[in-house]
């Protein structure tokens, strides 16, 4: 007799295995969105969907992407071994200068659509996009829709979020694999079960693939919300912290462990270490050294003084103020306020209460990134969008608890603190002028601002009324979000990217867009230099990746990078340097004409200097020398 029930029969082909596997993905999606009221469903479309034009639109222009990670992504489109290995240069000589996980992604891309800008942009909008929605996912198990919506509209809204996701950088990547090992914590707290806290690990071992130590700042904010809201003793919940905690390590050191033990002879040269090691490159140049030696880009600047804009000195205002704070610091004193008034509201709660757990997360995640980034030697200014995700998360809660406990005068006084603080210090922070700054933003927001606190003071004395209090917490909302919504329009609409920032000032937006895009312009005489070149594997060689990377961008051939990013590295040796070109690999030379590295002192002592004629209308101090074959 036949079994009434059919077995499910595997795919067989690949076009049954992608449609299985689109089946699956559409089956759960609809369960999903079963268990959202229409509107939600409604309202996260729409913000997905602004959320997503506004990543894309005019996000391909040359002053949004980094021109050193494109060289790089189109080098590890060469072979399986510069791909795997993260090689910045075709010939797999030296690695970027960071770990390569985010790389594959935009290889990956620039491989099946070509070298194209908008091929290296497409994985940042995807995984941007996708944020929005982990985001809303999460923040409406901790307290509800009306939160995850609130939670999702602020993510999409910020300006540091919105610029950072217009270009190239591995940011983006991690915030979105953060994002899902924190939804991954929330589930294991909710369930009680192992597999999504070994998930969360995972998770993180993946985002330090992307962005390195920057990946782990999260793990006290993930075991603060498991550990105190989780099920069980406190033995138990403090070892399954422990067991994520491992996952996160292993997974976060797999990559550098196999590169480190395979043979230094069949791999690139680790940028960013003086001895081929991609622990030191993470932990120390990438790392520990940020907190008190130079950068990076300090190191370049010294070398060739490419003039790399260097941010503000370390200071626990430095992300309160000027640029830094125009970008993602808009919001906090509402999210402080979210956080210290949701924490009293709590207070008397279970130890497994949920929001209060929410609540936890993010406050520890805004506070220790708010730390790190305050004491760093320099940072960028997209660094700043890792703590937009934690500043949504506050918000979202604080407007749900706001609503549940609108019968209370402390409510209504927290509430008007909120839009006080934020209008107050919005006016502050907006500077007399700058690009794309409307002038009639200041007298709006004062007069949004003080016409919410009037209704909130009529709501605060007639609790009971249902429709005031959804107009006031309405009128806080459009209150404290006209400024940074009006910031974020900017960015789009002046085509601004990760490196800018709103309402900066014109001459600063004139510098950065012709310092960025130079790097897309390698001049008139490039297919002179390929003509001349033509019977050398080695398109030419140069001090230092940053200046190789706009010739292999360009052309896709090997340009040799002598010292790395910074110039500083010991690769190529000298004698490799001699013996490329005797051998005729490499006959052209960039590099600076006061170098004291020995490798380029050699260079300049035995090869003609071909720039004297040219040299004074270099926006460069760079000098080119041509060498003879058989020196």
């Amino acid at each position: 007799m036949e079994s009434a029930v059919t077995e499910r029969k595997p795919p067989t082909t690949w076009p049954e295995f992608f449609g299985d596997l689109a089946s699956r993905a559409g089956h759960r999606l609809r369960r999903y969105a079963a268990d959202q009221p229409a509107w939600a469903r409604l309202g996260l479309l729409a913000i997905t969907a602004a959320a997503a034009w506004s990543y894309a639109w005019r996000a391909s222009r040359p002053v949004n992407i980094e021109i050193y990670y494109a060289a790089a992504a189109r080098s590890m489109t060469a072979g399986v071994s510069d791909f795997f290995f993260g090689a910045f240069d075709p010939a797999g000589t030296i690695t970027v200068d960071k770990l390569p996980g985010a790389f594959w992604l935009q290889a990956l891309s620039a491989g099946v659509f070509g070298a194209h800008r908008w091929a290296l942009v497409l994985p940042q909008i995807i995984e941007g996009t996708l944020t929005v929605l982990v985001l809303y996912h999460l923040v409406r198990r901790v307290a509800g829709p009306v939160a995850g919506l609130v939670a999702a509209g602020v993510l999409a809204l910020s300006p540091a979020t919105i610029a950072l996701n217009r270009g190239n950088v591995s940011d983006t990547l991690m915030i979105l694999l953060v994002v899902l090992a924190a939804d991954s914590v929330v589930s294991a707290v909710i369930s009680g079960r192992w597999r999504p806290l070994l998930l969360a690990g995972v998770w993180v071992g993946l985002a330090f693939q992307a962005k390195m130590l920057e990946a782990w700042l999260v793990l006290p904010a993930l075991g603060a919300c498991y550990l105190t809201a989780a099920a069980g003793n406190w033995p138990r919940r403090a070892g399954r912290c422990g067991t994520m905690a491992a996952v996160a390590v292993a997974v976060s050191l797999s990559w550098m462990s196999l590169v480190a033990i395979w043979p230094s002879g069949d791999r690139p040269y680790i940028d960013g270490s003086t001895d081929n090691s991609p622990f030191q490159q993470v932990f120390v140049y990438n790392g520990f050294g940020r907190l008190d030696q130079a950068t990076p880009d300090q190191l370049v600047n010294r070398t060739i003084r490419l003039g790399i804009m260097i941010s503000p000195s370390p200071s626990w205002h430095r992300l309160l103020t000027g640029d830094l704070g125009r970008d993602a610091a808009w919001l906090l004193v509402a999210a402080v306020i979210a956080l210290v008034a949701g924490l009293v509201a709590r207070r008397r709660e279970p130890r497994t209460d949920l929001v209060r757990a929410g609540l936890l997360l993010w406050g520890i995640w805004l506070v220790t990134l708010f730390a790190v980034f305050s004491a760093a030697t320099t940072i960028n200014t997209y660094y700043t969008a890792a703590l937009s995700p934690a500043v949504a998360g506050l918000l979202g809660i604080g407007v749900a608890l706001a609503w549940r406990h609108r019968d209370r005068a402390w409510t209504w006084l927290a509430l008007g603190l909120a839009v006080l603080g934020t209008a107050g210090y919005a006016a502050w922070l907006l500077p007399a002028s700058g690009t794309g700054l409307p002038a009639w933003l200041r007298p709006a927001a004062a007069v949004l601002a003080g016409a919410a606190l009037c209704v909130l003071a009529a709501a605060a004395w007639r609790r009971r009324s249902a429709a005031l209090a959804v107009i006031a917490v309405t009128g806080a909302a459009a209150a404290a979000l006209i400024v940074p919504a009006v910031a974020s329009a900017t960015v789009v609409s002046s085509g601004l990217g990760p490196f800018q920032t709103p309402f900066e000032s014109a001459r600063e937006t004139a510098d950065i867009t012709a310092f960025l895009s130079a790097g897309f312009e390698v001049g008139p005489d490039l297919p002179a230099l390929e003509r001349a070149n033509a019977a050398d594997p080695y398109l030419m060689a140069t001090q230092t990746s940053a200046l190789a990377a706009p010739f292999i961008w360009a052309t896709g051939q090997e340009v040799l990078p002598i010292g790395g990013f910074t110039g500083t590295i010991p690769e190529p040796a000298l004698a490799t340097v001699q013996h490329l070109v005797k051998t005729g690999f490499v006959s052209t030379f960039l590099q600076s004409p006061t170098t004291t590295d020995p490798r380029l002192t050699w260079v300049a002592r035995h090869c003609q200097d071909v720039s004297k004629g040219a040299r004074s209308q270099a926006v460069l101090p760079i000098a080119v020398y041509y060498c003879f074959a058989g020196l």
